[in-house]
């Protein structure tokens, strides 16, 4: 039982420690925050509300009209 606890306890150290993930929430993070910022200056860009800015969005993904 004792060898049991020291195993557990020794992994949970371990993935306690274990710090690989963190720079894929780092990543997100600053994608995030480029993408907010993309949005607002564009969309003060066009001179348009949000949900105008979005349908042009949309509209020049499908094909329909870029103007």
């Amino acid at each position: 039982m004792n060898t049991l606890l020291n195993t557990a306890s020794g992994k949970l150290r371990t993935f306690l420690r274990d710090d690989e993930g963190a720079q894929v929430v780092e990543y997100a993070l600053i994608i995030a925050v480029v993408s907010i910022i993309l949005v607002v200056a564009l969309r003060n860009l066009t001179g348009a509300d949000f949900s105008g800015f979005i349908t042009r969005v949309g509209n020049c993904l499908t094909g329909t009209s870029c103007a």
